[in-house]
């Protein structure tokens, strides 16, 4: 009777893990998507916020894409996988910081059109990726963290889609800029944590 329980208990383990996989690689593959369509569209419409949401995007991918490789692995290797997705993130950041200046200095206006389309899209994305992760919200941490990190994501979108109303209103591109800083601030230092506890878990 208890082999029989273990062994049923076994089985829901690993189709829960199945489960969670292939949500985690439907999430994974949505955000990537996601990265290159904002990215793309952040620099073809001069669209600070548009380029610094799609780096939240990039950041859950790489979140998506560690959680699956190391699942299996020890400690040092996460963290090892960890270290190198925050020098990415912080490289992006740096680049995207070095994009703003620019176009501040420049006094570039976006284009209202593309912020207002790819950031509806972009909010769709994540809503599809928060439904998804809702049913497993309450499996584990590590899902319970995952669920959060995209709800908040939503925040991001409407402030993108806030900050094109901005613009069209004003006609300056300074509500893009304020918003695409936020941004970028708020990703660097996302970047720094995860390098800091990293190097820490390497030692």
């Amino acid at each position: 009777m208890s082999d029989s329980c273990c062994q049923n208990k076994g089985c829901e383990l690993t189709k829960l893990k199945k489960n969670q996989t292939q949500v985690l690689w439907a999430v994974l593959f949505i955000n990537l998507v996601m990265f290159v369509v904002e990215f793309g569209a952040g620099i073809r419409a001069a669209s600070l916020s548009l380029a610094g949401d799609s780096l939240d995007m990039l950041g859950d991918a790489l979140v998506y894409a560690s959680s699956l490789y190391v699942v299996n692995k020890g400690r040092k290797a996460q963290a090892g996988s960890a270290f190198l997705k925050g020098i990415l993130m912080f490289l992006f950041a740096i680049a995207l910081f070095a994009k703003a200046l620019y176009q501040l200095s420049a006094g570039i206006t976006p284009t209202v059109s593309v912020m207002s389309t790819v950031g509806l899209l972009a909010l769709l994305a994540n809503l599809i990726c928060l439904m998804l992760l809702s049913r497993h919200r309450k499996d584990n941490l590590n899902m319970s963290s995952v669920w959060l990190c995209s709800r908040n994501d939503i925040i991001a979108n409407t402030s993108v889609l806030v900050a094109a109303g901005l613009v069209f209103i004003t006609h300056s591109g300074l509500p893009d800029l304020a918003v695409g800083f936020l941004l970028t601030f708020v990703f660097a230092r996302s970047a720094g944590q995860v390098l800091t506890q990293s190097w820490q878990e390497m030692q």
